[in-house]
């Protein structure tokens, strides 16, 4: 029963249109699309770390080969939240926020504008050390989640653009 049950659950999921992002691995549309995509410099430490990060996960295509370009704007902010009673900080919020749009160079056309971001909530402690390297940690987080969404996003858009091609 338990097996009939499994054969039914796995038809279903192959009939409802279900397709891998990635399908086709490196020689697929998707990745072949990301590898195309030219990333702007971008301003700041957050900045530099977000477009590292950017540049790993598309797989950066080689000069000349670039499709599209990626523009991106940072907007890194970071706030105290938490008050004592003698009037310190006992938390921090960093915030880092991107507006990013993807421009096919062919044409200079923008086909993609959205946005992402990500915050994290940060302990101030009195080791005014520990609570910088947590500031600088938070920062470096940050800049993979927002770079991961970034891509995810481009990814799907590609995905269906791909389709209506």
């Amino acid at each position: 029963m338990k097996r009939l049950l499994a054969l039914f659950a796995m038809l279903m999921l192959a009939a409802c249109g279900l397709k891998p992002m990635y399908a086709g691995g490196a020689s697929g549309t998707v990745a072949q699309g990301l590898a195309g995509i030219e990333v702007s410099p971008i301003e700041g430490k957050a900045g530099w770390l977000v477009r590292n990060s950017l540049v790993d996960r598309l797989g950066a295509a080689g000069p000349g080969t670039a499709r599209y370009r990626l523009d991106v704007r940072l907007d890194d902010r970071l706030e105290g939240l938490g008050l004592l009673s003698d009037d310190t900080i006992a938390r921090e919020r960093r915030t880092l926020r991107a507006r990013y749009q993807l421009v096919d160079l062919t044409t200079g056309e923008i086909v993609l504008d959205a946005t992402a971001g990500s915050d994290a909530g940060i302990d101030v402690v009195s080791s005014e050390y520990a609570t910088i390297a947590a500031e600088q940690t938070a920062l470096e987080n940050l800049s993979r989640e927002v770079s991961d969404r970034i891509v995810t996003r481009i990814s799907v858009f590609l995905r269906s653009g791909a389709k209506g091609q």
